[in-house]
């Protein structure tokens, strides 16, 4: 099984991003009651408003063209791409289940710890946009974000448990 980025998905990202790059690039020039152009006291949000969105943009647009697989489980363990490509064998795998983070499912996988420590994944809490995340309270635990992929994570688990049932926990 391999699960890519989800082309709609990133397309209407960019879209949108789009979209609110040209509103706040257009209130920046319509400018406000309080003065336009550099008097005007909103001109640096705007401004951070249109780059943080044209940043989005430039993801959207970004893993929309790539179509490299991003997640695979197969008969050899699970392979994680997103900018990581590393590979965990089914040995250095101890637990897999499907949990919420807010209102999105992810996959969470237990790894050994001596294997996580040496896969450097540079997870981070803080990063929004990353589709690894560490899980809180396991010190190796690693959680796979199904926001913008083809795939979602309960399709994910259910390939898991084709070649490891063992490994699934509730």
């Amino acid at each position: 099984m391999e699960a890519r980025w989800g082309r709609p998905h990133n397309l209407g990202m960019a879209a949108v991003a789009s979209a609110m790059v040209a509103v706040a690039l257009m209130l920046l020039w319509r400018g406000s009651p309080q003065g336009k152009g550099t008097d005007n006291p909103l001109l640096l949000f705007y401004l951070l408003l249109a780059a943080a969105m044209a940043f989005y943009v430039w993801l959207g647009l970004n893993r929309y063209a790539n179509r490299a697989a991003q997640v695979t489980i197969d008969h050899d363990g699970i392979a994680l791409g997103f900018g990581r490509n590393c590979r965990f064998t089914w040995r250095d795998i101890e637990w897999v289940r499907v949990r919420r983070l807010g209102v999105r499912p992810t996959l969470q996988l237990g790894i050994a710890p001596q294997t996580f420590v040496d896969a450097n994944l540079r997870l981070s809490m803080w990063t929004l946009d990353d589709n690894l995340r560490p899980v809180r309270g396991m010190p190796a635990g690693l959680a796979v974000r199904d926001n913008g992929l083809d795939t979602p994570a309960a399709a994910m688990l259910d390939a898991v448990k084709s070649f490891r049932p063992n490994l699934v926990r509730s």
